[in-house]
C-alpha cells in the first residue's frame, strides 16, 4: 500500500459528547466543504449499525471496519476534495488510524471538555449511550484515550461553549474567518 493521498481535510476527534458531529456539520457549512461522520460511513459500508457491528464482530471487528471505512473515505472522497470529518470517539485512539492521518497531513483537532461535562452531555442526549450509564467504565475509557487524543495537531476547549463559538474558533485557527467558502 502506498498510503493515503495528501489531504487538507479537517478531522475532529474527541470523546463521546465532545460535539464532533454538531461542530463538524456547522464548520463544513461555514467553509463550504462536505461533511462526513465516520460512524455513518461505517454503517453505510457495513449495512449495519455501530451497535450491531459491535454485537456481532466485537470491538476488534468494529475497529477493522472503522479502519477500512477511513481508508476508503480518504481514497474515494478526500482525494478529490477536502472535507470536514467527525471521527468516532475511539478512532483516533487506534495507532493505525493516527498513522494514516499523520501520513496524509490531515488537520486533526481535538474537541475537549472536562470529564464531568462530557458525562452530563451524554446523559442529557436524546439517545443515551450505554457506556454513559456506567460511570466507572466511562471514566476509564476517557483516561485510556487521553494520551492518543494529545497527539492531535490542535486542541479546542468546548467546555461551556455554544457550537457557533467553537466553529468560529476553528475557522479562525484554520485561517477562514468569513462565512463563505473562500478558504482554500
Amino acid at each position: 500500500m502506498t498510503g493515503p493521498s495528501p489531504t487538507r481535510s479537517v478531522f475532529l476527534i474527541g470523546f463521546m459528547g465532545a460535539g464532533k458531529t454538531s461542530v463538524g456539520k456547522e464548520l463544513a457549512g461555514r467553509i463550504g466543504w462536505p461533511f462526513f461522520d465516520l460512524d455513518q460511513v461505517i454503517e453505510a459500508r457495513e449495512q449495519a449499525t455501530v451497535d450491531a457491528i459491535f454485537a456481532s464482530a466485537g470491538e476488534a471487528g468494529f475497529r477493522r471496519a472503522e479502519n477500512a471505512a477511513l481508508l476508503e473515505l480518504m481514497e474515494r472522497e478526500l482525494a478529490r476534495a477536502d472535507a470536514v470529518v467527525a471521527l468516532g470517539g475511539g478512532a483516533f485512539a487506534q495507532p493505525e488510524n493516527r498513522r494514516i492521518l499523520q501520513q496524509a497531513g490531515a488537520i486533526t483537532i481535538l474537541l475537549d471538555a472536562p470529564l464531568e461535562e462530557l458525562e452530563r452531555r451524554c446523559r442529557n442526549a436524546p439517545d443515551v449511550r450505554p457506556l454513559a450509564r456506567d460511570r466507572a467504565g466511562f471514566q476509564q475509557l476517557f483516561a485510556d484515550r487521553r494520551e492518543a487524543y494529545g497527539q492531535a495537531r490542535y486542541r479546542i476547549d468546548t467546555a461551556g461553549r455554544e457550537i457557533e463559538q467553537v466553529v468560529r474558533e476553528i475557522a479562525r485557527l484554520l485561517g477562514h474567518e468569513g462565512t463563505d467558502s473562500s478558504w482554500r
